[in-house]
C-alpha cells in the first residue's frame, strides 16, 4: 500500500490530470485547509467536477489542512523549523482524521494534494509520514518532470 503526494505548482489541470493518470491515481485526497485556488481548475468545486468526469474521486479533509495562524506566521517570518514543529503539533490532535485518510489509502491509490511542487516544503509530506506511521504504507511523492525538446528537435521544430 502507498499513500502519493502531490502538488499543482506550475502544472495546468491537463498536465495534472495526466500525472494522476501515470501514477493510476483513483481518489485526490485535498489537503489544503481552505481548497481556493486562482488557478484554474484547481478551487474545490472545479476540481471535483473534473476529477469526477475522469472517474476518480475527490476528498476535502479540511482537518489535515494547516491551520490558518501557522500559515500567518511562515508568511511573516519564513521559519520553516516552527511551521513544521507547529504542523506537527496539530497533526497530533487530529487521530481520527490521519484513521480516516489510512483506510483510503487501503483501500485506494490516493494522493494527498497541496499547492507546492516541492514535497519538501509542503505540509502534505507530513500528513503523508502520519499515514505511514499509522498503517505502515509507503509514501511515493508524485513530481512534475521538466520536458525539454533538445537542440535538434527545437531547430527541426523551427524549419517545419
Amino acid at each position: 500500500m502507498t499513500v502519493f503526494t502531490i502538488g499543482y505548482e506550475g502544472l495546468n489541470i491537463d498536465a495534472f490530470m495526466s500525472l494522476l493518470a501515470e501514477n493510476d491515481i483513483d481518489m485526490v485526497v485535498d489537503v489544503r485547509e481552505l481548497p481556493l485556488s486562482r488557478k484554474p481548475g484547481f478551487s474545490k468545486n472545479a476540481l471535483a467536477n473534473v476529477l469526477n468526469l475522469s472517474g476518480r474521486d475527490y476528498v476535502h479533509m479540511v482537518n489535515l489542512g494547516c491551520p490558518k495562524p501557522v500559515r500567518d506566521r511562515y508568511r511573516e517570518d519564513g521559519n520553516w523549523k516552527r511551521y513544521t514543529e507547529e504542523f506537527l503539533k496539530h497533526l497530533k490532535s487530529q487521530d481520527e482524521a490521519i484513521s480516516e485518510l489510512s483506510a483510503l489509502a487501503t483501500s485506494s491509490n490516493c494522493a494527498l494534494l497541496c499547492y507546492e511542487a516541492d514535497s519538501n516544503f509542503c505540509h502534505r509530506s507530513m500528513v503523508a509520514n502520519a499515514v505511514k506511521d499509522y498503517c505502515g504504507a509507503r509514501v511515493t511523492h508524485i513530481k512534475a518532470v521538466a520536458k525539454t525538446a533538445s537542440p535538434a528537435a527545437s531547430l527541426r521544430l523551427a524549419f517545419a
